[in-house]
This record gives structure tokens, C-alpha cells and sequence, in this order.
């Protein structure tokens, strides 16, 4: 599949909502073992999880940190599902990844969500290792760690050099972090500014977030109208320089253009 753009987030112990979820529009739903979930309903959250009948295809689950109570047993709900990718809060250690995907004991994909000063430190371990396509932000619980404020400025360069080291690393742009506040025009703005900084996607914690998220991600009209130009006018150029509004087509430009052409046909 197409790499996600939209992750929507759902409480493990609320399994009247996973198939909502699903249907939601969203491209993968997240069914949260962690931080929705309070520790006395943690069990029956497991248990739901496992009992669900749902397109695993699309669904990914939140586990509890490595270290945590509750690590060994999430991990073994995990592997009695057909999930397909399971992700690793607060992140720091290549091998926590790797027992991760030993004790669920079947190829799945490992999204480190970054959480902490250390997890950014190591990010490019993380980036390495065997599962891992892409990594998550955590901006509430990272600014948490640092003692920072969790507005956009304060963090701008922690996620900055998110998709920096991915980007060094071969891997997919990575995930922002949630939008606290539900109304459209924030998730929109904060979503824009993240695929302005090379984000490949966004994590949600509600439906009504998912149109916004998606807009923002996706080329708009005066975007796509330039690249079908730039792609046009190099197929009638034939040899030799081309040019387009008086600026020359050089490689870039083109690879600019097809990119927009194919974020459009993905999303």
C-alpha cells in the first residue's frame, strides 16, 4: 500500500469505535494500548484488541514503552492480531525495536514515535533499524522532556531534523505529532506548516481532523496546474534547453513537478 498520510487514533478499550475508525476516511487507524487507555483498563483494552475483526491491513497499535508494566503483555496482544504495524512511544533503543518485533514473532512494521531528548539524540539508530520505514513525532510529550513550551516555534527544530536525518537515512518522510485542538483551521495550519518542513504525514485524534489533514498534504489546484505544464512543455520540447514562463526546465524542476503529479494520484 501507498505510505499512510492520516492516522487516526482510537482507545483500545473502545471497540465500538474501531470499525468507525476504519471507515473514517483515515488511511490507518491507531488502536492506543498507551496513553487512552488508564492502567485498571489496560487488560480488557488487550482483550478487545485481540477479539476484534477488523482489516488488519489498515490498522496499526500503540503499545506502552519499552520498560513499562505493561510492554510484555501488550506485545503478546500485538501478536495474536494481524495488525500491521505496531508503534513504540517514547522510543530511544534500537533494541527495544527489536524485541519488539521478536516477542510479536512475525515481520511488522516497528514507527518509533520520538518522545524524548534522547530518542532524537539516537533517531538515526532508530532510523536503522530491521521494521522501520518512517518515524513519529510526539511534540506534547517531547516538549514535556525538555522542559519546553509545545507551541510550533518551540519545536520547529526538533521536527526539523526529523525529516533531515530520515531524509539522510533513505527512509519516508516522517509523521507530525497530533493537533490538541479539533477545530479545522488550527489542524490545517499546524498540518500545511508541517508538509512545508518535508512532513509525510499526520497523526489525529479526530475524524473531523481527517479533511483538513488530507487538504493540507495534498497539491492544490494552481500546483497541479504548474506541473501538468512543466511535464507538458518538456514532452513537446523535444532535445535541448526548454523553458517555461522564462525560467529554464532544469532536473529539479521536473522532479518537483512529477512529485506533485504523484502525490496527486496517491491522496
Amino acid at each position: 500500500m501507498d505510505l499512510p498520510v492520516t492516522y487516526l487514533f482510537v482507545p483500545a478499550d473502545r471497540p465500538d469505535r474501531f470499525a468507525k475508525a476504519l471507515s473514517s476516511g483515515a488511511d490507518m487507524a491507531i488502536l492506543d494500548l498507551e496513553d487512552a487507555v488508564r492502567p485498571e483498563a489496560k487488560p480488557a483494552a488487550r482483550q478487545a484488541l485481540v477479539a476484534a475483526d477488523l482489516d488488519w491491513t489498515r490498522v496499526a497499535v500503540r503499545v506502552n514503552p519499552a520498560g513499562s508494566a505493561f510492554w510484555s503483555d501488550d506485545l503478546q496482544a500485538v501478536a495474536k492480531t494481524g495488525a500491521a504495524a505496531v508503534i513504540v512511544p517514547k522510543a530511544e533503543r534500537t533494541e527495544d525495536l527489536g524485541d519488539a518485533r521478536r516477542r510479536i514473532g512475525r515481520d511488522i512494521e516497528i514507527l518509533p514515535q520520538i518522545e524524548t531528548a534522547r530518542g532524537l539524540d539516537g533517531v538515526d539508530a532508530l532510523l536503522s533499524a530491521p521494521g522501520v520505514r518512517r518515524v513519529a513525532f510526539g511534540h506534547l510529550d517531547f516538549a514535556l522532556d525538555m522542559g519546553s513550551a509545545t507551541d510550533w516555534d518551540s519545536l520547529s527544530l526538533a521536527r526539523q531534523h526529523l525529516v533531515w536525518r530520515s531524509r539522510v537515512a533513505g527512509r519516508a518522510a516522517p509523521v507530525d505529532s497530533v493537533t490538541p485542538e479539533l477545530d479545522k483551521d488550527t489542524t490545517r495550519r499546524e498540518a500545511e506548516a508541517a508538509r512545508a518542513l518535508g512532513f509525510g504525514g499526520k497523526l489525529l485524534i479526530h475524524p473531523n481532523q481527517i479533511g483538513p489533514v488530507r487538504a493540507a498534504f495534498s497539491p492544490d489546484a494552481d500546483q497541479l496546474a504548474w506541473a501538468r505544464r512543466v511535464i507538458e512543455t518538456l514532452e513537446a520540447g523535444g532535445k535541448g534547453a526548454v523553458a517555461l514562463d522564462g525560467r529554464m526546465i532544469d532536473k529539479p524542476v521536473e522532479d518537483a513537478a512529477r512529485r506533485i503529479l504523484s502525490q496527486a494520484q496517491t491522496l
